[in-house]
C-alpha cells in the first residue's frame, strides 16, 4: 500500500507533476518519427497471415528459396467492349495496345497476350502478367502496385476515361483488383486518427461542457497513441510481429477508445473529490486511489483478453492480440500518469462552467440514472426478465451469419473502378477464372499428377496457358487456370477434391496452393483460433472479475451478461450487414474480433459499475450499494460507451467491407451493452437476486451496521 500511494504522489504532486509531463515530451519526440513508419510495414496479403503447417505456406516458403522458381505473377486484364460488336478499327485498336504494353509496363512475368473474343462478339480482353513478390513484400516494404498499373492504364485508358468513341476500355483482373484493396489502405491511419480525434471531442465536449477540459484526454491519447505505434514499429522490424492495415487501424480506435473511458472515470471521480478536497493536489491523489482499481482492472482485462489471440494460428490475429494489449497498456499508461498532471497543472477552472466547488455536494439525487435506479427497485426481476428477452431476440439475427472469405468484389464498401471492370469481365468471359491453381509434388509422381489435373472438372488447363509444368529439381511446379473465380465456392470445393485425391498419391507429397487454396487455409485457421481464443478469453475474464469482487456468483451473472450482449450485438450486425449493407458474408476472423472488443470491454463496463457497487455495498449495504452504484457511475458509463461506439464506428467510414462491418458491429454492441446491459440488465439481476452476489464473501452472510435505505427519487 505504502508503494502505491508513493506512485499515485508522482503524477498529482506539487513537484512531481511537472517530472510527468517532461517524460512524456521526451517520449513523444522519440516515439512520433517511429510511429510514422508502422504503415510502411504492415502486410494486407491473405498468405502472410497463415501458418507454416498449411499447405499453401509450404508452397510459398519452397518457391522462396528454391533455384530457378519462375516469377510469381499476377494477371491484369484489360477488356475492350463495343456494345454493337467489334470491329476491325477495334482490332487495330487491340492489336497496338498489345505491342505498347508489352514494352512500357514495367516488371512483366511474360507475353501480354490476346485472349479469344467473346462469345457475343462484344469484347475482347488483353492479359498482361505481372510480377508480384512472393511475400507480397520488396526490402522490406509493402509491393507497390502502382507502376504497373498505371503504364496500362496509360496505354489503355490515355486520357483516363473508360469510354473512348465507340469503345469502352475497362482495367481488370486479379491484379488491379489487388492494386485496389491494397490502395484502400493509403493513408487509413490518418483518417481514422483525424476520425476518431474529432468524434472524441464533440463527444468530450458535449459530456464535459467545458470548452477547455477536452484537451486534456485528447492530448493524452495522441501520446498514448503515437508511443503504441512506435513500440509496434519496433517489433515488426525486430520481431517478426504481423500488421496488417486492420490491426493497426484497430490499434487507432482502441486507444482513443478505451483511452478516453478511463479518462472519463478518472475525471469523474476528480471532479466528485474536488468537492470533498480544497487542494486540487490532494483530490488528485485520492481520485487515483478510488478509481485507479478499477481502470487497472479493465485494462488488464483488455490486454490479458487481446493477448488470448497469441494463441492464434493466423499471424494477423495473433498480431492484433499484441497490438491491442499494447495499445491498451499505452493508454492506461498515459491516462493515470500525464492525465492526472496536465489536469493539477490547470486550474479548477478548466471545468467551467460547472466548476467543482469545495464543500458542495457532489451528486444530485434526482437524475436520468437515479429514475432507472427507481424504475429497478420496484420490479427488478421483471426488469431484467423483459431486458433479457429483448436481447435473446436480437439474437436471432445470428441466422443470417455467414462468416468466410469475402469475395473480392464485394471486398470494398464503395465501387472502385476495378470492380466495375470485373464485372464486366465475368459478363462477357464467365467461365474464366481470375487466378490459377499451383501444384507442388514429387517428379517421379510427375505422370499421375498430371491425369489427376487434366481430368478434373475444375480447372481448365486446355485453355491457352493454362497448364505449365515448371521443373524444380526433384519437384515439379504445376500452374493450372481454374474454371471458375478463385473466391467462388466451387473453386473451394475443387481445391479440397484435388488435396483428397492428390493426398492418395503414392510418393507425391503434393501440396496444392493459389488464391483459392490460400482462402481455405485462412478459414480453416481461423475457425481453430474461434474454438480457442474464445473459451480463453471468456476463462481470463472471469478470473479477474472473481479477483476483483472477491465473488463468484456476481462474475458469473457479470459473465453471462456480457455474453449475451455479444450474441445480440452480432445478431443485429449480422442481420444489417446482410439486409441493408448487402454484403451477405462476413471476414473470416469477424465473429472473433467482434467477441474480442465487445466482451473484453463490455467486461470495462462491468468493472467500472461493480467496484463501486461494491465500495458503496460496503457502505449501506448490497441493494441500497447497486442503486447508488448505478446513479453515481451510470452517467460516465453512458459517455464512456458513447466515446467507445463513436470512435469504432469511424471505421465504417473507410472504403473496405471488413471495416465496415466490424466498426458497425463493434459500436452497435457497446451502445446496446452501455445503455441496456449494464445500466439496466446488470443492476436489476443484482439487484433481484441480492447480497448472495457477493458469495463467499463476507458480504454475502453479513450486512455493515450502519445500512441504510438509499432514495433514488
Amino acid at each position: 500500500m505504502g508503494t502505491l500511494r508513493s506512485l499515485l504522489r508522482i503524477p498529482s504532486g506539487r513537484r512531481t507533476k511537472w517530472v510527468v509531463l517532461a517524460v512524456w515530451l521526451i517520449i513523444g519526440l522519440f516515439a512520433f518519427s517511429t510511429a510514422n513508419k508502422l504503415y510502411n510495414v504492415e502486410q494486407n496479403s491473405a498468405d502472410a497471415y497463415l501458418p507454416h503447417s498449411a499447405q499453401s505456406t509450404q508452397v510459398i516458403d519452397y518457391l522462396e528459396n528454391a533455384p530457378g522458381a519462375p516469377p510469381t505473377s499476377d494477371a491484369a486484364v484489360v477488356l475492350y467492349v463495343n456494345p454493337a460488336g467489334l470491329d476491325a478499327a477495334d482490332a487495330a485498336r487491340v492489336k497496338a495496345d498489345v505491342a505498347a504494353l508489352q514494352q512500357s509496363v514495367p516488371g512483366l512475368a511474360g507475353p501480354v497476350t490476346t485472349l479469344p473474343p467473346s462469345s457475343d462478339g462484344k469484347a475482347v480482353g488483353v492479359e498482361v502478367p505481372v510480377k508480384v513478390p512472393i511475400t507480397g513484400r520488396v526490402a522490406g516494404k509493402a509491393y507497390d502496385y502502382n507502376p504497373s498499373l498505371d503504364a496500362i492504364k496509360q496505354v489503355a485508358q490515355p486520357q483516363g476515361q473508360v469510354q473512348q468513341g465507340s469503345l469502352s476500355v475497362y482495367v481488370g483482373g486479379g491484379y488491379a483488383l489487388n492494386a485496389a484493396a491494397n490502395g484502400a489502405f493509403g493513408g487509413l491511419d490518418s483518417k481514422l486518427l483525424l476520425g476518431a480525434g474529432l468524434v472524441v471531442v464533440l463527444i468530450l465536449l458535449l459530456t464535459y461542457r467545458s470548452p477547455f477540459l477536452w484537451l486534456m484526454p485528447l492530448v493524452s491519447s495522441l501520446f498514448a497513441l503515437q508511443l503504441a505505434q512506435a513500440i509496434m514499429y519496433e517489433l515488426v522490424q525486430h520481431a517478426g510481429v504481423v500488421v496488417s492495415g486492420q490491426s493497426g487501424g484497430i490499434l487507432t480506435v482502441l486507444v482513443f477508445g478505451v483511452g478516453t473511458d478511463y479518462a472519463l472515470l478518472l475525471v469523474a471521480r476528480y471532479r466528485e473529490e474536488l468537492h470533498n478536497y480544497e487542494d486540487k493536489h490532494e483530490a488528485m491523489r485520492v481520485a487515483l486511489g478510488r478509481s485507479s482499481p478499477a481502470v487497472v482492472a479493465s485494462a488488464l482485462t483488455v490486454m490479458l483478453s487481446t493477448l488470448g489471440l497469441l494463441v492464434s494460428q493466423l499471424a494477423s490475429n495473433a498480431g492484433l492480440g499484441k497490438i491491442g494489449a499494447i495499445g491498451v497498456a499505452c493508454a492506461l499508461l498515459a491516462m493515470t500518469t500525464l492525465l492526472p498532471a496536465l489536469l493539477v497543472i490547470v486550474p479548477r477552472g478548466v471545468f467551467w462552467p460547472a466548476v467543482p466547488r469545495y464543500g458542495e455536494e457532489a451528486h444530485a439525487r434526482v437524475g436520468v440514472w437515479g429514475r432507472v435506479a427507481g424504475l429497478i427497485k420496484r420490479g427488478p426481476r421483471r426488469v431484467w426478465v423483459l431486458t433479457a428477452l429483448l436481447l435473446a431476440v436480437l439474437s436471432l439475427g445470428l441466422l443470417d451469419l455467414h462468416s468466410g472469405q469475402i469475395p473480392i468484389a464485394q471486398s470494398f464498401s464503395n465501387t472502385p473502378a476495378a470492380v466495375v471492370a470485373q464485372q464486366q469481365i465475368d459478363t462477357h468471359y464467365p467461365d474464366s477464372g481470375t487466378e490459377p491453381l499451383q501444384v507442388l509434388a514429387n517428379a517421379s509422381a510427375g505422370t499421375q499428377v498430371a491425369a489427376i489435373l487434366h481430368a478434373d472438372k475444375g480447372l481448365a488447363p486446355n485453355t491457352p496457358g493454362g497448364f505449365v509444368v515448371s521443373p524444380l529439381g526433384a519437384r515439379n511446379l504445376y500452374t493450372v487456370a481454374m474454371a471458375e473465380a478463385a473466391d467462388s465456392q466451387a473453386a473451394r470445393e475443387t481445391v479440397i477434391r484435388l488435396r483428397a485425391e492428390l493426398g492418395q498419391v503414392p510418393g507425391a507429397d503434393a501440396l496444392v496452393a493459389g488464391t483459392a487454396a490460400v482462402n481455405i487455409d485462412v478459414q480453416d485457421s481461423a475457425a481453430h483460433d474461434r474454438d480457442w481464443v474464445i473459451p480463453i478469453v471468456l476463462a481470463i475474464s472471469f478470473v479477474i472479475l472473481i479477483i476483483l469482487l472477491q465473488a463468484l456468483i456476481a462474475p458469473l451473472l457479470l459473465l453471462a451478461s456480457v455474453v449475451l450482449s455479444f450474441l445480440a450485438a452480432l445478431g443485429v450486425a449480422a442481420f444489417v450487414s446482410d439486409q441493408f449493407f448487402n454484403r451477405p458474408t462476413e471476414d473470416n476472423s469477424y465473429p472473433l474480433f467482434v467477441f474480442i472488443f465487445l466482451v473484453a470491454l463490455g467486461i470495462d463496463y462491468n468493472i467500472f459499475l461493480m467496484t463501486r457497487v461494491r465500495e458503496e455495498t460496503l457502505r449501506i449495504g448490497t441493494r441500497p450499494g447497486i442503486l447508488r452504484g448505478l446513479t453515481v457511475t451510470g452517467g460516465v458509463i453512458t459517455s464512456a460507451g458513447f466515446v467507445l461506439a463513436a470512435t469504432f464506428a469511424v471505421l465504417t467510414t473507410l472504403p473496405l467491407t471488413q471495416f465496415l462491418q466490424i466498426g458497425f458491429a463493434v459500436a452497435f454492441g457497446v451502445l446496446l451493452d452501455t445503455l441496456l446491459v449494464r445500466t439496466v440488465l446488470v443492476p436489476a439481476l443484482c439487484y433481484d437476486v441480492g447480497s448472495p452476489i457477493w458469495w463467499p464473501s463476507q458480504l454475502a452472510r453479513k450486512e455493515p451496521e450502519d445500512k441504510r435505505e438509499y432514495t433514488t427519487v
